[in-house]
């Protein structure tokens, strides 16, 4: 029999802001039902038929902290039923439309969808009882996936000023974590691939060494992380001057000089996706993973990848009744006016003939990659799981069939992140230089002349939050459960989505109110608690309407936000 030469991994990164009773449509929580019924239910049941079938399958799949706490939430799940309800219901009233007008092939498309909402609904309620993260926890218990986690709220992490936030994002994230999969988290997805390595920051005159975001990852026992391609392929090798990171725009403090690592540490050419390494001043603890470009560009690649195929349903164009998707794609350039009726049984030819090609490319680069370095190498294709089903329809049914063929290939070995980390260990050490995976591969889409204006304030928060700790090491009652609120505040307002959704304009207006209305909230819950001498009735009425509406992180401890600026674990 022929022996695997590599394996691979699907990474999927599931995330969506902080959106409960934040707003419907078209910005606020619809986002999460929308979700729920177009990705999240759709690749639960794939993968459970995986599994019903005997499939020995293997995926990663990020569930960020915030994402998780609104998935689990009572009001949101109650919200979702109401969403998939009246969806089924516009599709059966379509049938009835369609039927007197007599277009029997669009009768016929509004019946299939009403049967496919009608399943997603059902599903959601019996197979998994209303508990996607509790699907997902047996998935993992049973070895078929790996969930990694996340910072709490999708923090851009290279940006924050303090390490206070730096440490309160991961930790209040692998707490949460823990809660909802009764296990600690092995790997982490960084928030937009956000990286940044050691560094000194000169602050008044004094210096202090920042650590590495990887220190931050090790303390909390995390073994890997995803970075973007550019990250490692362009990688800073060991030993070499790692230059200069200069702050954007005068927001972000002066760094220079980042610490060179160990003389010891093997020097090596820049990096490959198809090799892990170790990241940081102790290997043998945090890996890096990088993005495989050649396959995630198979999907992603507005030329060439598999969503743009004629047979596709076509996102944009909705009817303007019911707000359906009852379009194929047609074609480039066909304009949504003339788009054909979609033709579902098409489809699903296309999504076999795809997933017959994605894993025969897998094999090939992986066999390529074995020839030309004898190493038995690791693909990682990572997305946002998003894509899947929302925006791309048939995407979570090509995922279901690329786990199903590479499961039965002699050449691929499926694998979780942690778990080949686990098996085949890094055999060299690898500077990363700063970095995301934004336009440019740099901290651009979340710092720019449009977004400046939001990072005084998130910096100024994060120094009052460590004053309050200073000031209340060990509050009770009322203060305590104000500084709580206070630090679920300052979460929530360090989210990334706000700087990216201002900087893509896809809702550039809702994204800065959200954004001013958690720092408004934070500076008012810090005041009171700073006047020291309790809350007044109208005060309290505030704070309960503030922790039933901003409620993720019920076990929140507002001491991890304690200063330890130059330590990645240690307060004080």
């Amino acid at each position: 029999m022929t022996q695997p030469v590599g394996a691979f991994t699907f990474v999927l990164h599931s995330h969506l802001p902080y959106a409960r009773q934040a707003g419907m449509w078209p910005h606020g929580e619809e986002w999460v039902h929308e979700a729920i019924a177009e990705t999240y239910v759709p690749l639960l049941n794939s993968l459970y038929d995986l599994r019903d079938e005997s499939v020995n399958f293997r995926l990663t799949v990020s569930v960020t902290p915030i994402l998780a706490e609104q998935l689990a939430d009572p009001l949101i799940i109650q919200h979702f039923l109401t969403y998939a309800e009246e969806r089924s219901a516009w599709a059966a009233a379509d049938i009835t439309r369609f039927d007197e007008a007599r277009e029997p092939e669009m009768k016929a498309l509004a019946i299939h969808f009403h049967h496919w909402y009608s399943r997603v609904l059902t599903t959601f309620r019996d197979r998994f009882n209303g508990d996607i993260l509790g699907a997902l926890r047996i998935l993992q218990d049973e070895g078929l996936i790996e969930v990694s986690t996340s910072a709490a709220t999708h923090g851009y992490l290279p940006l924050l000023a303090r390490d206070s936030s730096v440490f309160g994002q991961i930790q209040t994230g692998v707490a949460s974590y823990e809660r909802h999969f009764g296990r600690r988290p092995k790997a982490i997805w960084l928030p937009e691939c956000a990286y940044r390595p050691a560094y000194f920051d000169r602050v008044n005159g004094v210096d202090v060494r920042r650590p590495g975001i990887e220190s931050f990852l090790e303390a909390e026992n995390l073994s890997v992380f995803f970075t973007e391609t550019h990250t490692v392929e362009g990688g800073q090798p060991v030993g070499k001057a790692a230059g200069e990171a200069m702050g954007m725009y005068g927001v972000v403090a002066r760094r220079y000089a980042i610490q060179p690592l160990p003389a010891s540490a093997e020097q090596m050419e820049p990096g490959s996706t198809y090799e892990t390494y170790w990241v940081g001043d102790a290997p043998g603890t945090v890996a890096v993973l990088g993005r495989n470009n050649r396959t995630g560009q198979q999907v992603w690649s507005g030329s060439f990848g598999y969503p743009g195929d004629p047979c596709y349903r076509e996102f944009h164009r909705k009817d303007g009744v019911s707000g359906m998707q009852y379009w194929s794609v047609g074609g480039a350039g066909v304009d949504l006016g003339s788009k054909p009726p979609y033709d579902p049984a098409r489809a699903q030819q296309r999504i076999k003939d795809h997933a017959r090609h994605f894993a025969g490319l897998v094999e090939e680069l992986l066999v390529a990659h074995h020839a030309a370095t004898g190493n038995f190498g690791i693909i990682a294709s990572n997305y946002d799981t998003e894509l899947f089903g929302h925006w791309w329809f048939e995407g979570v049914d090509w995922l279901r069939e690329v786990l199903r063929l590479l499961a039965g290939s002699e050449l691929v070995s499926l694998n979780t992140a942690s778990g080949f980390i686990e098996e085949h260990p890094p055999e060299t050490v690898i500077a990363l230089p700063e970095s995301s995976w934004g336009s440019g591969g740099n901290h651009f889409t979340w710092l720019n002349v449009d977004t400046e204006w939001m990072w005084p304030s998130i910096h100024a928060a994060e120094y009052r939050m460590e004053q309050l700790v200073e000031r209340f090491p060990d509050a009770m009652g009322q203060t305590r459960a104000l500084l709580d609120q206070a630090a679920r505040e300052l979460l929530l307002l360090q989210s990334s989505d706000w700087p990216f959704l201002v900087t893509t304009g896809q809702a550039k207006e809702y994204a800065s109110q959200r954004f001013s209305d958690h720092v408004d909230r934070f500076n008012a819950l810090a005041a009171i608690a700073e006047r020291g001498d309790g809350l007044t009735t109208q005060e309290a009425g505030m704070l309960d309407a503030l922790r039933e509406r901003d409620n993720p992180f019920p076990d929140i401890d507002y001491r991890v936000f304690a200063a330890r600026q130059g330590s990645a674990a240690l307060a004080g």
